[in-house]
């Protein structure tokens, strides 16, 4: 048989790609040009994987299998790195796992998001749950789940769903609506994994009434902090005798992952708490909240330090703090737009915003 691939570039003319495409940007400013840059190097990605892709179908002998170099690059693509550190996080494992023990009934029906390689669908089986529903949005990972729970001889007992959690309907994905909703979706600053959106609609759509929720609560909690080492991973200014700021239109906006001992910093401030999450009562809707921080110590603050502790269930939590240095989890640290000179006694006001995956502090 004869396969015949058609390449997704139709509607463009010869020699012409995603990549170098006519713009409908019109324009000389320097902003329009770096808009048109942006979109032609996400073109460029795009380009870069339909190929790929185009090769490893038109050619069985290139089908990127484990081994092959095409598989690894897909994998490096599209599996974050960070997966081997969250599986190798042993304090995390059997937290998790404890907190399923002790939140399944006996044979309740799950709905497990973010399967990752399938280790919470699995733990829940162990727990006694009778079926466990459990999705990923990444192909990849989904399948790797699935192998994984099929080694495990719980196939039968553990259905992955290749989608995220607000594309499963019930009547169709579930039976009906899950007893239990168990996750872990939660980055450095707690939401950026779409925490706070995915809980949202799963306990309103995919959770029956009176259903148990893992985890049941969240905190965030914050440090000031005078640290230019920490700020240059961030914003740059000149090198080498040369002004370089354009650079800080690609900087990242929010919060972002540090791990605070890595870094000369000093602690201008106590630990206190910035904001705080009821994940089975709270509107789970972006939000902000005024903050006074008293100034035990005078410097520059250059932004907030940030962790969560998590409530998972039955007095069992997680915490990324910074004396916790064997968690995978590394720090958030949310800039200032500007430094603020501090004196030890007096209070910085601030105002922390959050979106739906995103922590500012302004």
């Amino acid at each position: 048989m004869v396969t015949t691939i058609n390449t997704p570039t139709d509607g463009f003319p010869p020699g012409v790609s995603l990549a170098n495409a006519p713009s409908p940007i019109r324009g000389e400013s320097p902003e329009l040009r770096l808009a048109l840059a942006s979109l032609q190097a996400q073109a460029q990605t795009l380009n870069e994987l339909i190929r790929t892709t185009v090769d490893a179908l038109a050619s069985p002998q290139a089908a990127p299998v484990p081994g092959t170099r095409a598989f690894a690059e897909i994998a490096q693509r599209t599996v974050p790195r960070w997966h081997f550190a969250m599986l190798n996080d042993t304090a995390r494992n059997e937290a998790l796992a404890t907190a399923v023990r002790r939140a399944i009934p006996p044979g309740a029906t799950v709905l497990d998001i973010g399967s990752g390689t399938g280790l919470l669908a699995m733990a829940a089986v162990r727990a006694g749950a009778a079926h466990v529903y459990t999705c990923e949005g990444n192909p990849l990972l989904a399948e790797i789940a699935r192998q994984i729970i099929a080694e495990h001889g719980m196939s039968d007992s553990i259905t992955v769903l290749t989608k995220f959690s607000t594309a499963i309907e019930v009547g169709r994905d579930l039976p009906r609506r899950a007893d239990v909703l168990i996750s872990e979706i939660v980055d450095c600053g707690l939401i950026g994994e779409g925490l706070l959106p995915t809980v949202r609609h799963a306990r309103e759509h995919l959770l029956a009434p009176g259903g148990v929720m893992m985890p049941v609560s969240a905190r965030l909690h914050g440090q000031l902090v005078d640290s230019p080492a920490m700020v240059n991973l961030n914003r740059v200014h000149e090198a080498h005798g040369f002004d370089v700021s354009l650079m800080e239109t690609v900087a990242t906006r929010g919060h972002f992952p540090v791990r605070m001992h890595t870094w000369p910093h000093r602690l201008l401030s106590d630990p206190f708490e910035m904001a705080a999450f009821d994940l089975a009562h709270d509107p789970l809707l972006p939000g902000s909240r005024r903050l006074t921080v008293p100034v035990t110590t005078g410097g520059r603050a250059h932004g907030l330090l940030s962790w969560f502790s998590l409530k998972l269930y039955d007095g069992l939590d997680l915490c990324n703090a910074p004396d916790n240095p064997e968690s995978h989890w590394m720090q958030a640290l949310l800039l200032f737009d500007k430094p603020a000179s501090v004196t030890a006694g007096e209070s910085l006001d601030m105002e922390l915003r959050w979106t739906e995956n995103q922590l500012t502090v302004v």
